[in-house]
């Protein structure tokens, strides 16, 4: 049993920092990278890929909506399909040659905030989001919610998925996060976390707030890293799967492309 641990890092931007980066680097197995439009910045990005590829953890772009104000999280009615293809083709473009700049190699892309919500809703909108990806790197893996547009989207553009689940929030009846809006969402309570992250995995089911129930593929679990437990809940979480007998592993990598480098692996020189 093989399962994924990652969190979402390099938040802060300029002198300003969010999260424990470095701890976090040291629990999780893959870190999704915040590209300059929700948080983040170039220095940030390639400080991130360069400590990452020394601790072994896969790297991922994790593009939001050009929100820093906002953190990313401002829900953005009015942006067009054709403009979040473009937004995640330019953030994903920007977080490979960091990448190459820090000798290591990105695997896949994960959404942020408001945007994954948005597209996590719309099928539409998740199409535009693969668009994107697919235009970067269609060999790039798409960290996508099970149940959800993205999953069938992914599909559709032919990227390889890796469903996620979250030990951190709470479900609504789409099987999308509940809004961070309402009381109760986000769970900071580690063991309330910790034991229904267990639950998921070894029942391969997610439960909605409401009690409704949805059998899914499980590849990796997500602890946001900009809350004060996070460190904690994610090293509580990464006990506990060893102990019930997980191997806490990075998800499968994309398919490999002939002509790349064997170099640019992760963590390797």
């Amino acid at each position: 049993m093989r399962i994924d641990l990652n969190s979402d890092l390099g938040e802060g931007f300029g002198p300003w920092k969010m999260g424990d980066d470095d701890r976090m680097l040291d629990i999780v197995t893959s870190a999704n990278v915040a590209c300059g439009f929700h948080a983040g910045d170039p220095d940030i990005m390639v400080g991130m890929a360069t400590r990452a590829k020394a601790r072994k953890v896969a790297v991922g772009a994790h593009p939001g909506y050009h929100d820093l104000i906002g953190f990313g999280r401002r829900p953005m009615a009015g942006v067009t399909g054709r403009e979040v293809e473009s937004l995640v083709a330019y953030q994903v473009g920007a977080f490979q040659a960091i990448c190459a700049l820090a000798g290591c190699r990105m695997t896949y892309v994960k959404t942020h905030g408001a945007l994954g919500n948005a597209c996590n809703d719309d099928d539409g909108l998740a199409d535009s989001v693969a668009r994107g990806i697919a235009a970067a790197d269609p060999d790039l893996v798409w960290l996508v919610m099970p149940g959800t547009p993205t999953e069938r989207a992914a599909e559709r553009a032919r990227l390889q998925p890796a469903r996620e689940i979250y030990a951190d929030r709470t479900y609504a009846d789409s099987f999308n996060l509940a809004p961070r809006t309402r009381p109760g969402t986000v769970i900071h309570d580690v063991a309330m976390a910790c034991k229904r992250a267990l639950e998921m995995v070894s029942e391969g089911r997610l439960v909605s707030e409401s009690g409704k129930s949805l059998k899914v593929q499980i590849d990796s679990i997500c602890v946001h890293g900009d809350n004060p437990e996070s460190v904690e809940m994610a090293r509580r979480i990464r006990s506990a799967l060893e102990t019930d007998g997980w191997t806490v592993a990075p998800f499968a990598p994309p398919k490999s492309t002939p002509g790349r480098d064997a170099a640019h692996q992760v963590g390797t020189e």
